[in-house]
């Protein structure tokens, strides 16, 4: 179905109630990667840092803005070394490179090498967004997925199955959408990403599909073509 896609992963998806990370989740995630690689699709990811670092956190203890923005980015390095490490260790090669310089453990943003790495059977995984505060990873994820030429971006959400007309947990009345366009989700003020990514998808004709990450074969269920979600086209 897809010949590349970039997976937007959210740091919560990678932790469980009682720790930051679950060993369990982690393990799933690399045999589900490598599934998926072995059906002849390219992934990248894009992962979050809010299993680390919480903007409200952040706001509660009185930090600024451009501090808070900072350590979430380191957050989400620790998160892409910890989706490398769990895929090295079943068995599927993973590359980390980051937006933040720290070359000590990682190489800088590099979208030639990333597609090298992707042509050769490997998975790349992308830390520190975009490298400047007040962007979010969902920009990050349109960014990387703009440079490298994805067709589709997966966006992984935790308990969440697609796009709503409202929140489901507090609207029994909440219709799901099967699909949409960038501007509809825009003019309706659909929660889904922020403006910036949206362009940007819009503007590269990349789709995003929204589905639920809690059931983690739903991956390889995306890019084989089963229906699954919500999808957004320009």
């Amino acid at each position: 179905m897809y010949k590349r896609v970039l997976l937007k992963l959210s740091g919560e998806a990678l932790s469980s109630k009682e720790a930051t990370f679950s060993s369990e989740m982690l393990k799933r995630l690399a045999l589900e990667l490598k599934k998926v690689t072995e059906m002849g699709v390219q992934v990248a990811i894009v992962v979050g840092g809010g299993n680390i670092m919480r903007g409200k956190f952040a706001s509660e203890i009185g930090l600024p803005r451009v501090e808070a923005d900072k350590m979430g980015m380191l957050g989400t390095m620790i998160n892409a070394l910890a989706v490398c490490g769990a895929c090295q260790e079943n068995g599927l090669a993973a590359y980390m490179q980051s937006a933040v310089e720290c070359t000590r453990v990682c190489d800088i943003i590099d979208y030639r090498k990333a597609i090298d790495v992707l042509e050769n059977g490997g998975i790349v995984v992308y830390g520190g967004g975009t490298g400047n505060p007040y962007f979010s990873t969902d920009t990050a994820s349109a960014l990387r997925a703009s440079e490298i030429g994805c067709e589709a971006i997966l966006m992984a959400k935790n308990g969440v199955d697609g796009v709503y007309s409202a929140d489901p947990r507090k609207d029994p009345g909440a219709t799901k959408f099967d699909e949409l366009t960038y501007q509809e989700m825009i003019e309706m003020e659909l929660n889904v990403m922020d403006l910036t990514a949206a362009s940007m998808c819009k503007d590269n004709n990349i789709m995003t599909i929204i589905f639920n990450m809690n059931e983690i074969e739903n991956v390889s269920k995306v890019v084989s073509g089963q229906k699954i979600g919500t999808v957004i086209r320009k």
